[in-house]
């Protein structure tokens, strides 16, 4: 994107970024974004028919390991606004017709005509400011399926006072304001008052890194 919608953002890239948005976070993390993907992916316990809402899809990374698990009848819908991430989401998926992909803000009203089994957010939903959180849970949770769940992979809940400093640093020195925010706050009690319940959370790197499921009433 050329101009930021919320200019303090750092989920919202530059052309440079996102074209090599998958090179950069396996250096970044030090090989380890693959393993923690694939192990996240694994935790959502997939079902062959599943329909998959993938907001903010990115590149398509990790659609493509989601939908090892999906039969014909399985489906995933990614939506994202950056055609840098667009391109190279349609060229993984460009012969396959279970995998859509939509140009679309996932902070405004989607109104998809549709109904999904999961909803799945990676390394988003920290980069915006608080009240634009909100449109983006309720985005999940109005297109969620009745018992639907919604996963959030971000980073978790923890004081940076206490973080060794190496690691304190690197999080100051690459991470926007939002995200000091995001990590300060109570998620379940957040997404209990959207109306989610029956929470489940996987930690990955010293529980800096979280998946956490919550399931619609």
């Amino acid at each position: 994107m050329s101009t930021k919608i919320y200019p303090d953002s750092g989920v919202e890239l530059n052309p440079f970024t996102a074209k090599n948005y998958d090179k950069i976070m396996n250096v970044g993390s030090l090989g380890m974004y693959r393993s923690f993907i694939k192990k996240a992916i694994r935790f959502m316990e997939i079902q062959p028919d599943d329909q998959i809402l993938d907001l903010g899809c990115g590149t398509g990374r990790n659609a493509n390991l989601m939908r090892k698990y999906l039969s014909d009848n399985g489906h995933i819908t990614g939506l994202d606004i950056s055609e840098h991430m667009e391109k190279q989401f349609r060229q993984k998926f460009n012969d396959d017709k279970r995998i859509e992909f939509i140009n679309r803000r996932i902070d405004q009203s989607l109104n998809l005509q549709k109904s999904y089994d999961k909803a799945f957010i990676s390394f988003v939903i920290h980069g915006f400011p608080h009240e634009v959180r909100d449109a983006v849970i309720k985005n999940a949770f109005e297109h969620l399926k009745q018992g639907g769940s919604f996963f959030i992979l971000d980073f978790g809940e923890f004081n940076m006072d206490k973080m060794p400093g190496l690691h304190r640093f690197i999080f100051e020195k690459i991470e926007c304001k939002y995200a000091f925010d995001y990590i300060k706050r109570d998620w379940k009690e957040i997404l209990k008052g959207y109306g989610f319940e029956n929470f489940a959370e996987y930690f990955y790197l010293r529980k800096y890194i979280r998946l956490l499921k919550a399931v619609k009433q």
